[in-house]
């Protein structure tokens, strides 16, 4: 099966005869053995297969096996959030002491997850702009820095990643590129195609699209060869002793890196994500195709009517022909970037709020990417912990509107935007 819509229905539960067409939620904790040599080969990672949910569970393993098949990975894991996922794809491969570097426009949770908090752990994140050169970027490499960090789409100012230049300058270094995908989704850009090691996603965007189940994921590539850079990842090269000394990248190969964040990571920090939260995720992933298309045909329209209305300041949507990051679009994303707008209107920071303020259909949400409209000021609510200058670093003007378009009839969602203009 090579077409994105035929996997999004058919990969991962695989149902025999007589066995449900839908994918079971297996709704417990623990799983029974018959014996105790049986249960223990799974603790040694001798044997494959299920003794704690904290760890791994079916239906949860099913899901990503499908998301895992849409990005055209080679193994994937489920998390209980986006964040859970960024932060294991990154703590899998560093340790205190070491560093990594991180686009300086990624999402504001992101930017103070790996800013401050991994930074009390004794990891450092360096912020690059990707709008350096190559030199400049790598001027900030350090012999203990282990991986780039992007955004596909970022959120909230919607630019476009240069995918294959960040892999390359990652590889020229010895390092994974990890790449979290979650506003283009796997239907609009699969960034391993492109170079990318490691996707990530906060499924409790597009992915589940209606807004009921937070989650995350991981996707390796299985592309990243860990011994040919042994001294610079001795956690997946070298011998784990809480596993009896087992060395991840020479026993499970190309599955050594998930194996890794699953055995040690989701072990010690059980940030699970729950068999009901996979189960409706797969639900999401079934229409993921045919909604993205009505998100990016609402959103480019709804993006012309503003840019053409002369009480709004400025749109940033890079499948509008005029913007700056609309030819990386076109090459990532040919069938269309995502369904989020950032504009803001004349008058400044003020003038955008009370905008929000008159909207009817469009509601004023936390949530961002699934099928009902809503939008938020970033700089007074999901970016507000950053300060003036984080906010100007991370190009989140104070004015900023992040309007997520949703599959609504596109002339009801323009009449709303019209009378909050006062039209």
């Amino acid at each position: 099966m090579s077409k994105i819509e035929t996997k999004a229905i058919h990969e991962g539960w695989k149902p025999g005869q007589g066995e449900p067409r839908q994918v079971p939620i297996y709704q417990s904790t623990t799983f029974k053995y018959d014996t105790s040599d049986a249960m223990g080969k799974l603790f040694d990672l001798e044997a494959s297969g299920y003794f704690y949910t904290r760890l791994q569970n079916p239906t949860n393993d099913y899901v990503a096996a499908k998301l895992t098949a849409m990005e055209g990975g080679f193994a994937g894991m489920l998390t209980s959030s986006g964040q859970a996922a960024n932060f294991f794809a990154v703590f899998n491969i560093c340790e205190c002491g070491d560093s990594f570097l991180a686009s300086e426009t990624i999402y504001g949770g992101t930017y103070n997850l790996f800013g401050t908090t991994m930074k009390k752990m004794g990891i450092e994140c360096i912020f690059y702009n990707q709008s350096m050169t190559d030199e400049e970027i790598e001027a900030l490499i350090k012999p203990n820095t282990k991986c780039f960090f992007g955004e596909t789409i970022t959120n909230p100012t919607v630019q476009v990643y240069d995918i294959e230049r960040f892999a390359k300058l990652a590889h020229k270094h010895g390092m994974p590129l990890i790449i979290d995908n979650t506003f283009a989704t796997p239907v609009n850009c699969r960034p391993i195609e492109w170079g990318c090691d490691i996707v990530t996603h906060s499924t409790t965007k597009y992915i589940d699209g209606h807004g009921v189940s937070v989650g995350g994921a991981i996707i390796d590539s299985g592309n990243f060869d860990w011994m040919a850079h042994a001294d610079r990842f001795p956690g997946l090269t070298t011998p784990d002793e809480s596993y009896h000394g087992l060395t991840y990248a020479t026993k499970f190969g190309k599955a050594a890196y998930i194996t890794k964040a699953t055995s040690q990571l989701m072990r010690d920090f059980g940030s699970i994500q729950s068999p009901q939260n996979a189960f409706y995720i797969n639900l999401g992933l079934e229409s993921l195709a045919l909604r993205m298309e009505r998100h990016c045909a609402n959103a480019l329209a709804v993006a012309k009517f503003l840019k053409a209305n002369d009480k709004v300041a400025w749109v940033h949507y890079a499948d509008l022909e005029d913007d700056e990051y609309h030819d990386l679009a076109k090459k990532y994303c040919p069938k269309g970037t995502c369904g989020v707008i950032a504009f803001a209107i004349k008058g400044g920071r003020q003038a955008s709020i009370d905008f929000m303020d008159k909207l009817k259909l469009a509601t004023i949400a936390t949530h961002v990417a699934d099928a009902r409209t809503c939008l938020l000021h970033p700089a007074s609510h999901t970016h507000r912990q950053l300060t003036d200058e984080q906010l100007i670093e991370a190009g989140v003007a104070p004015d900023l509107i992040r309007l997520s378009v949703g599959i609504e009839n596109v002339d009801d969602l323009i009449a709303d935007l019209k009378q909050a203009l006062g039209e």
